[in-house]
């Protein structure tokens, strides 16, 4: 098994937002969590995070970055978070991107460090180049085949490579397109297999329907859980089904209130003793299943938690 990829990450989080009539896009709620949240949540293990744009909280520690000048466009914003990187590998993420998955992000990154670089345009394809022969990085690619230069790993000498030669070129990275930058790179395109972690959130309309899919039957459950996690500072892997299903059967097996009160318990044995949640919910899952056993080998009066002795026929 290969070892993780060193990365550092940036999230550009700045922009007019004009389609969002000029709201605070990157602080606009999914699922309860701002947009930069839910993004930086997907690369915890960037070993550095930086965010370009207005100071805004955030739900973990990250260095902060504004482009020169302000509102300069995404190169100057990039340009502005590289300074600040030491990792080969760069990951370089938009802020409002609410269903991207650390799956998606560490995809990425091996395409970026472990693949042959597959051609894409640019002087970096050339036999003369001082490009890596493996390429320049990853970016994702839409279910439409679009391209994504704002979902992307690449590799840092290349993005100061690429940004030192478009500086070069215009006497400025302010207002430039980011094709100036990514038609320079040779990348390696990643379908984007979730048809969702490509999505972001430019208009109302994207916001609404973000919103909505968070909500339909077979997301709420994970993207709750996921909500209570950040909002409790736990970092902790839920197996939702075996909860659920000791909760089902302490319910039936015990009484209704059991269900939450037994999931309680598990979570401050978890927390106070450090015991593992599986075999804590394996342990509970039982304990329910011998008592519900117990109920129907026992008789009527004993079974409802009576002594017998107040139905006794009197003599």
């Amino acid at each position: 098994m290969n070892a993780p990829t060193a990365y550092d990450t940036i999230v550009l989080a700045g922009g007019a937002a004009r389609r969002l009539d000029g709201a605070d896009k990157p602080a606009l709620s999914v699922g309860a969590r701002p947009l930069l949240d839910r993004v930086l949540a997907a690369c915890p293990d960037a070993a550095i995070t930086v965010v370009v744009g207005p100071h805004r909280p955030t739900s973990r520690a990250v260095i902060r970055a504004l482009e020169d000048p302000p509102r300069g466009g995404p190169l100057a914003a990039l340009d502005a978070g590289l300074r600040h990187t030491t990792a080969p590998t760069v990951l370089v993420l938009s802020a409002d991107l609410p269903f991207l998955t650390t799956a998606t992000v560490q995809g990425l990154l091996a395409a970026a460090t472990e693949k042959p670089g597959a051609a894409g345009p640019g002087r970096g394809a050339g036999p003369d180049s001082d490009a890596p022969p493996y390429g320049d990085g990853a970016m994702l690619q839409d279910a439409s085949g679009r391209d994504q230069p704002l979902v992307a790993a690449y590799r840092a000498a290349s993005l100061r490579r690429e940004l030192a030669g478009i500086r070069a070129g215009h006497g400025t990275l302010a207002g430039l397109p980011l094709r100036a930058l990514v038609n320079g790179l040779r990348l390696e395109r990643v379908p984007d297999v979730t048809a969702t972690a490509s999505f972001d959130c430019d208009t109302w309309e994207d916001l609404s329907a973000a919103r909505a899919r968070i909500r339909e039957h077979g997301n709420v459950l994970d993207e709750w859980i996921t909500a209570v996690k950040a909002e409790l500072g736990i970092e902790l892997d839920v197996d939702t089904a075996a909860l659920l299903d000791l909760a089902r059967d302490a319910a039936h097996g015990v009484a209704r209130p059991a269900a939450p009160l037994t999931t309680f318990l598990i979570g401050y044995a978890a927390g106070h003793q450090g015991r593992d949640v599986k075999e804590l919910t394996e342990r509970a899952t039982a304990l329910a299943n011998r008592w519900a056993a117990e109920a129907e080998s026992a008789g009527p009066a004993e079974a409802g938690g009576g002594t017998g002795a107040e139905t006794k026929p009197a003599e």
